[in-house]
């Protein structure tokens, strides 16, 4: 054996083939409060320039879909870029509404400037609190009622005087002008000083009659006309009433409201609504001048001021600066995004108006950005539709839902919709953005832009020093303790075994903020001022320790005798296979026993694993592929006589995946040969038609696992190691327990490209070489192989030659 590992190829791996380490001299700091926190998410350059384009295009539909698995920080870099490359042209608005005197059911929107919308709210406050006040005691005062009272006196003089006219031509008919209800006037034929009754009438003659009639017929023609003047003077009189009360209230208000225009001059919008106002508080001066208790309790209800609702401003967005503004919507439901409009409940009834309207995430977003969680959003019932809607219309209604889900009547408000003009910004990963592709024509019309974040990044000097910049950015935005190099080393090497690469560096933000995070507690429970990166050590074996539940009750099934493994000896056909469990965010590794029992037959290869249902397609493909790797070598020109049957030991739940396809063949092999697999030796790794070893994932765990099994079974004996593909190589860092066993030769590395290589390892035999007559040499484990088939072959032909010559009509 010892001649064989003389092959440059079959040697074991050397000491930096097994972990990549951070030299300390390519971190050019002594911690990272000397550096300065990177104002980017690291490694997203492609992520970032989606999001540049997207910003910059003025056109509607380039809404942006954040593509990427949960952790990598795509919200952080989204609103950290939105922080440093906002433009600063854009103009954020205030939106508010207020009443429309002619159409109470459609209140009216007015757009502002940032500020603007809560300075109107407080002059019109001031405006009506003074009102309130005013207009009741000037109303009541001295001056105004003599004015009103000159008024009424007059009108009412002219009345009695045009009545007495009447009255008098009646008198001189000998008729009376009588008032019966008000507005009700009576014409009676008079006997003296009293009016005739239907006996003295009819006692009277018929010329008398006739005489009494003419004249009331005549009279009744002159009273309609006088009544027709008294209409016309009461009109005249509530005119003249109106314009009295119209020019007390503008002594009142109207330097007020001159003044109010003045200063809103420049929006016309306010400023007509400041005319409204003044026409409308002379049409409804009763507001004022009642006491109006249900106004009272209805402010009281709705949280509002008391003064008159009608001339109340709601500010539905309010700017503090004139800022862009970014909203982070965390719970899309649909009134968190459209708004709604509020009722307040009054003597069991239900009351609502304008200024109960409320505004949602799309309108405080209005001019900038609103980024949300995609899979929230479509988790709520209507939310896409209508935010498909408003996008589509650059508007936001706000729809009542319960009006959109029931057949319900009730009154309500119609609110002006808002112009819309947002960047919609979604976070979700890959699934649902192909689902929202697939399903949704209308999904890339509105979203044009696709944000792919990275996992991982390339791992040079140069984005090693980034990393530990974006270590430094972490620090400071968690406030945790600054980190030493030796730290940001051991960080930067954790990241490389996240990202299974070690020539890539993990951009799962989360996994590694959160590493820091304990590492900052651990730091802190032992008094120091650093991070060291024996703290981050103990943050990763405290992790390890809480998630390994699940794989220590495995381990103790190893140790007592369980789970049959066996580290040391030889057996024919049997294999140990390195296979990958997950319990929820932690893996580790675990040795299976792979036997392979052979028997005559017709060459097939019974899988028993796929018989039984419990062999998913892809490991179904690997046994097919060794099957035909098996015919192609030993069965070109004669079938196989000998059929073999393969399975995973003492497993009872479902196998998937290739990577133990190589072990498997491995185990075919030596029973076949009859020749021992060596038990101290694992192996992983897939393999193809062509006999090529195939990488496979999780090769750390997997070499852990059997490292693990070894020490469980007795302890190393520094003949034990783990095979590999050598495509895996790359993807290397082991744990130092593994590392510090290779470096005192107790425990070995393998990795073999070829299933000759894997062969020669597993049997302690080499594999052998097919010359140009595709023979093999005797002594090697394929010419082994060989040999044995063609003696069964042999005895196949001898044993048709007897029955050929006991029955010649066979053939």
């Amino acid at each position: 054996m010892s001649q064989l590992l003389q092959d440059p190829t079959l040697k074991p791996l050397s000491l930096p083939q097994l972990y990549k380490a951070c030299v300390l001299k390519e971190l050019p700091f002594k911690s990272t409060r000397q550096l300065e926190p990177l104002a980017e998410i690291v490694g997203q350059n492609r992520a970032q320039e989606a999001v540049r384009f997207a910003l910059a295009m003025p056109h509607g539909g380039y809404n942006v879909y954040a593509v990427g698995r949960n952790g990598l920080g795509k919200r952080t870099m989204m609103l950290r870029y939105l922080e440093h490359h906002l433009d600063t042209k854009q103009q954020s608005h205030d939106w508010c509404y207020v009443a429309d005197f002619e159409e109470p059911r459609v209140p009216k929107l007015l757009q502002l400037p940032a500020g603007k919308g809560v300075r109107l709210k407080q002059d019109m406050e001031k405006l009506m609190s003074r009102l309130v006040k005013v207009i009741p005691q000037t109303f009541d005062s001295d001056s105004f009622l003599e004015r009103s009272e000159q008024l009424k006196e007059e009108y009412g003089k002219k009345q009695e005087d045009e009545l007495e006219k009447v009255a008098a031509q009646a008198r001189r008919k000998k008729v009376s002008l009588n008032i019966t209800t008000p507005g009700g006037y009576r014409l009676v034929a008079m006997k003296g000083d009293k009016p005739h009754t239907a006996e003295t009438f009819k006692a009277l003659t018929d010329a008398q009659r006739d005489k009494y009639e003419d004249s009331i017929n005549k009279l009744e023609k002159k009273l309609r006309q006088a009544l027709r003047k008294l209409a016309d003077w009461e009109q005249e009189y509530a005119d003249k009433q109106q314009a009295l009360n119209k020019e007390t209230l503008e002594g009142i208000s109207g330097h007020q409201i001159d003044a109010l225009i003045e200063s809103y001059k420049n929006l016309p919008d306010v400023v007509g609504y400041f005319e409204a106002v003044r026409a409308d508080l002379v049409e409804n001066l009763e507001i004022f001048l009642d006491d109006n208790e249900e106004q009272a309790a209805i402010a009281y209800a709705s949280l509002d001021k008391k003064m008159p609702r009608r001339y109340l401003v709601n500010v539905l967005v309010h700017q503090k600066t004139n800022e862009v503004p970014m909203v982070v919507e965390d719970n899309p439901t649909y009134h968190n995004l459209f708004g709604y409009v509020e009722n307040v409940t009054y003597k069991g009834t239900v009351f609502t108006d304008f200024s109960l309207i409320r505004a949602g995430s799309l309108h405080r977003a209005n001019g900038g950005y609103l980024l949300m969680d995609a899979i929230k959003m479509l988790e709520q019932p209507f939310v896409w539709d209508g935010l498909k809607r408003a996008l589509r219309a650059r508007s936001i209604q706000i729809n009542s839902l319960e009006r959109e889900l029931t057949l319900s009547g009730t009154i309500s408000i119609e609110p002006q919709g808002v112009p819309l003009d947002v960047k919609l910004v979604l976070f979700g990963d890959r699934e649902t953005w192909m689902l929202l592709q697939d399903y949704d024509p209308e999904f890339a019309e509105l979203f044009r832009v696709t944000a792919d974040f990275e996992n991982e990044m390339y791992r040079s000097e140069d984005s090693q020093v980034m990393y530990a910049k974006f270590i430094a950015s972490v620090v400071k935005e968690k406030s945790l303790l600054h980190c030493s190099n030796k730290a940001v080393a051991r960080v930067i090497e954790y990241s490389a075994r996240m990202a299974e690469h070690q020539d890539r560096l993990s951009l799962h933000a989360a996994n590694i903020a959160n590493l820091l995070r304990e590492s900052d507690y651990w730091a802190r429970q032992a008094g120091a001022k650093l991070i060291q990166d024996i703290h981050v050590e103990r943050a990763l074996e405290s992790a390890k320790y809480r998630s390994s539940r699940i794989r220590d009750q495995f381990y103790d099934s190893i140790r007592d005798g369980s789970t049959l493994v066996s580290t040391q000896g030889s057996v024919v056909g049997q294999v140990n296979a390195l296979s990958v469990l997950s319990t929820g965010g932690f893996e580790f590794g675990l040795s299976n026993r792979v036997t392979a029992t052979c028997y005559y037959g017709d060459g097939g290869i019974m899988d028993i694993e796929r018989d039984v249902k419990l062999g998913g397609n892809i490991h179904s493909k690997g046994v097919m592929i060794l099957s035909s790797w098996l015919a192609s070598h030993f069965a070109v020109n004669d079938p196989m006589h000998l059929s073999a049957s393969l399975t995973f030991e003492q497993n009872y739940g479902e196998v998937d995946g290739d990577s133990a396809s190589l072990a498997e063949l491995c185990a075919l092999i030596s029973s076949i040969s009859g020749i021992p697999v060596r038990q101290e030796l694992a192996i992983t790794g897939s393999v193809n038609q062509f006999g090529e070893v195939q990488p496979i994932g999780g090769v750390n765990e997997k070499v852990e696992g059997f490292f693990a099994t070894c020490q469980l079974k007795g302890g190393l004996t520094g003949t034990q190691g783990a095979i590999v593909p050598a495509n895996n190589v790359q993807n290397l860092m082991l744990d130092s327990e593994v590392v510090q066993a290779v470096r005192e030769s107790r425990f070995s590395v393998y990795a073999v490209s070829s299933v000759e290589e894997a062969v020669t390892l597993l049997l302690g035999k080499s594999a052998g070489k097919a010359d140009s007559k595709g023979n093999y040499p005797k002594q090697s484990v394929f010419g082994i192989i060989q040999q044995r088939l063609e003696k069964m072959r042999e005895h196949e032909r001898q044993e048709h030659a007897k029955d050929d010559q006991k029955d010649p009509s066979i053939h």
